[in-house]
């Protein structure tokens, strides 16, 4: 199997898919994506609100990100996306059946994940949308995934290890 160009690092808000995904990009010299970026105004302002998206809001995203992986999949190097991607359709729209798309699911203790969003100050996601994510999360069969009860650095070194990389 070859190595895949694009990585989305994804699971719910505060498992750390932006820390593991920068560290990872780096290790690869790679790109790093942040997947926030890709969201419509109104929908950041939805979720600083405290309203969870739904499929009609995450639509535009989904899109803009998967126009994003068919660009990166042409490039040299490796790219990595932090993306909760949290059904199965999302990650269909973001693979579109695309080799070269490989997906990490980190995945925690709920309680460890709502300390973790506790403790952050410079997001726009507040910790009660947590129990949404996790009630709309379809746990891949087909991604790597890596328990974050470890520092960043374990969990990439799993993470290439599992890959390949």
């Amino acid at each position: 199997m070859d190595a895949p160009k694009v990585i989305v690092v994804m699971g719910v808000c505060g498992v750390g898919k932006t820390t593991v995904g920068r560290r990872l990009a780096a290790e690869l010299g790679g790109a790093f994506e942040e997947g926030d970026a890709f969201h419509p105004p109104a929908n950041v302002a939805k979720m600083a609100g405290g309203q969870p998206l739904d499929d009609h809001d995450r639509a535009p995203w989904l899109a803009a990100m998967a126009a994003g992986i068919g660009e990166w999949l042409e490039r040299e190097r490796p790219t990595v996306l932090a993306c909760s991607a949290l059904k199965a359709a999302y990650r269909a729209v973001l693979a579109a059946g695309r080799p070269g798309v490989a997906f990490v699911h980190l995945t925690g203790d709920p309680a460890l994940i709502a300390r973790r969003m506790a403790g952050r100050t410079d997001h726009y996601m507040p910790p009660s949308l947590l129990p949404s994510q996790l009630a709309i999360l379809e746990a891949p069969s087909d991604a790597v995934t890596v328990a974050i009860d470890r520092e960043p650095p374990a969990l990439v070194a799993e993470i290439r290890r599992r890959l390949a990389l």
